[in-house]
């Protein structure tokens, strides 16, 4: 038995090994072809890498007469890619070595780029020097927009293109539970929608953390507009606010998935009524779901007052091994040729060969009438878009890393109790003093973590552990509470 036991072992690990074996052979022949060769660390999707490797080896050939290999390196999204790097820059400076073998980190959000460049692993990029007239207040690329930064003053990375969070949702659903459509973060929160939402975790991606982030700022904004309060008093509440309506629309939720494709394909297939969705993704799928009469089954909108435009940034990895090719790839990444990828119709003049990629372009001058009109996205205006609110680092930039954690605790580990709650509330019609006990933030207020919590965020990963499950304990009891309040209200009122 033990040897019949180890043949079928030796056999499942010879089925695992075999195609990465024949992965490692497949590449090293072509990259042994190629004249030049360039690594790129990705998150990106295979239709992108595709498009823009192709479309850069054309470039490269026709303007140098060489060849390129280009071995992309996809590990998953940026939280992934974040390990990867830090692995990497770790064992470099245990063994005297500069770079990781790798060249370039193409895709993802701001905050990830910042926090490599803060860790010195990327250089300053040559495009700012040979391509001036690109950027500034009168060129194609802005330092800032919507308050989100485009480049930063030491030019260490660049964007590409811009990305939205927005809403997507099945209006065949919506119109059976009776819901109006949403136009705001806001209507998320309604309890009818109840067991219906998809969402996204934030621990495992930047760009969701970040839309958490927006969906938070944007009540406090809204809070120092609209309040006669001092300041401070304006910003706890709108903190607040803005934790109670994350709250609401993770106990609308049917789950949190590590997938940004799910969403959009599980709304438009019916099987979810809305969800928290990309800009790319929710028009790629708003494409391709459409019912046999040609209704759209899946609507991607951006929140009024709800978003703003990131960057989508490009940087050369310190102590790169094409050093030259890499500052020539960010270079062609920034021309029209290489915008124009981006969203324009497959098969257009220098639109994509397969797929619509969907994303919209940095450069300002690429919304014109003729490109306009050979892109999927026609009706484009992103920088004229009325959806988009200005955002201020101050108010919650800080506690970025904290308010992921804090979605993690009070709504992902604590899901369960969170939604059966919920229900409670809702059937016993959101009696006043339950639901304030299931809303209550005054362990995680604006005061104590507004500008991250210190624990936290810390460096000691067990006092953080420990941390953390104090706040989850304190949510989960609130939530058993609120229930048994919720419950005995809807006793009472049936006798």
């Amino acid at each position: 038995m033990k040897a019949r036991a180890w043949i079928i072992f030796g056999l499942l690990a010879l089925i695992i090994a075999l195609p990465m074996a024949l992965r490692r052979q497949t590449a090293t022949s072509a990259s042994r072809k190629a004249d030049d060769r360039l690594v790129i660390l990705s998150p990106h999707n295979e239709s992108i890498r595709q498009e823009f490797g192709e479309a850069f080896a054309t470039h490269w050939k026709k303007t140098t007469g060489r060849s390129i290999y280009i071995d992309w390196r996809t590990p998953g999204g940026t939280s992934e890619i974040r390990m990867v790097l830090d692995a990497g820059f770790k064992a470099a400076e245990e063994t005297g070595r500069e770079g990781i073998g790798v060249d370039l980190f193409f895709g993802g959000g701001e905050p990830d780029f910042a926090s490599q460049a803060k860790k010195g692993r990327l250089v300053p990029l040559r495009v700012f020097e040979t391509e001036p007239q690109l950027f500034g207040e009168q060129g194609a690329v802005s330092e800032t927009f919507t308050g989100e930064r485009y480049y930063p003053p030491d030019h260490v990375w660049v964007g590409t293109c811009m990305s939205q969070f927005g809403i997507c949702y099945n209006p065949d659903v919506l119109k059976r539970l009776a819901i109006p459509h949403p136009t705001r973060w806001a209507d998320l929160g309604d309890p009818r929608y109840a067991g219906t939402l998809a969402l996204a975790d934030p621990t495992k991606s930047g760009s969701v953390a970040r839309a958490f982030e927006l969906l938070v700022q944007s009540e406090m904004q809204h809070a120092l507009t609209a309040s006669g309060a001092v300041r401070a008093e304006a910003m706890e509440n709108g903190w607040t606010a803005g934790l109670q309506l994350v709250q609401r629309l993770a106990a609308n939720s049917r789950y949190f998935t590590d997938s940004a494709s799910k969403i959009p394909l599980d709304v438009g297939q019916g099987n979810a009524s809305a969800g928290m969705c990309i800009d790319f993704y929710g028009r790629s799928f708003a494409e391709t779901l459409v019912s046999k009469s040609g209704q759209p089954r899946l609507v991607w909108i951006a929140p009024v007052g709800g978003t703003t435009l990131s960057g989508d940034p490009i940087a050369v990895l310190k102590g790169a091994d094409s050093p030259q090719v890499a500052q020539s790839f960010v270079e062609f990444c920034l021309s029209r040729e290489a915008q124009n990828l981006w969203f324009g119709k497959p098969g257009s003049p220098q639109g994509p060969k397969y797929r619509a990629l969907h994303r919209t372009p940095i450069r300002r001058d690429l919304y014109t009438p003729e490109n306009l009109a050979n892109s999927t996205m026609p009706e484009a205006r992103p920088y004229e878009d009325p959806a988009n609110f200005t955002y201020q680092r101050d108010l919650t930039g800080a506690s970025f890393n904290t308010l992921r954690q804090l979605v993690k605790i009070m709504c992902i580990d604590s899901h369960e109790e969170m939604k059966s709650a919920w229900l409670a509330l809702r059937d016993a019609g959101m009696p006043a003093d339950a639901l304030a006990v299931f809303a209550d933030m005054s362990l995680v207020s604006y005061a104590k973590a507004g500008k991250g919590d210190p624990i936290l965020d810390g460096p000691d990963a067990l006092k953080a552990a420990d941390r953390a499950s104090q706040i989850g304990k304190w949510f989960r009891d609130n939530y058993r509470q609120a229930e048994a309040m919720a419950r005995a209200k809807s006793t009472t009122t049936t006798r």
